[in-house]
């Protein structure tokens, strides 16, 4: 499974971005899809998930501020992140998992101006 993550990029503090994770296959039969962030000096953390039937979990940072959800036809999952905060910048990462194996994309740069 290959997962590319694309969308970031430089933002004003209050705007907003759509991040995108498509997978190189249906995502119906994946596990969990979950987008993780990276800020330098950081560990990497868990923002949001979204399961196959479309449950959806946050962080408490940006609970009410960040959406996940998933198009299963377009093989894709999306992060819309609103209201944005230079606490915000990070790398970006999607994530999932199948048959016991763990994948993970190349990250993708956001970073908010204040």
């Amino acid at each position: 499974v290959q997962l590319q993550a694309s969308g970031g990029g430089l933002v004003q503090a209050g705007g907003s971005l759509r991040l995108s994770c498509a997978a190189s296959r249906s995502i119906f039969g994946l596990g969990d899809i979950r987008w993780y962030r990276q800020a330098p000096g950081k560990q990497r953390e868990l923002v949001a998930s979204i399961t196959r039937g479309g449950t959806t979990t946050y962080d408490g940072s940006v609970k009410g501020r960040f959406t996940i959800s998933r198009d299963n036809a377009e093989n894709t999952v999306y992060l819309q992140m609103n209201s944005l905060k230079p606490e915000d910048t990070a790398i970006y990462y999607c994530n999932t998992y199948m048959n016991y194996v763990t994948y993970w994309g190349k990250g993708t740069q956001v970073t908010v101006s204040s």
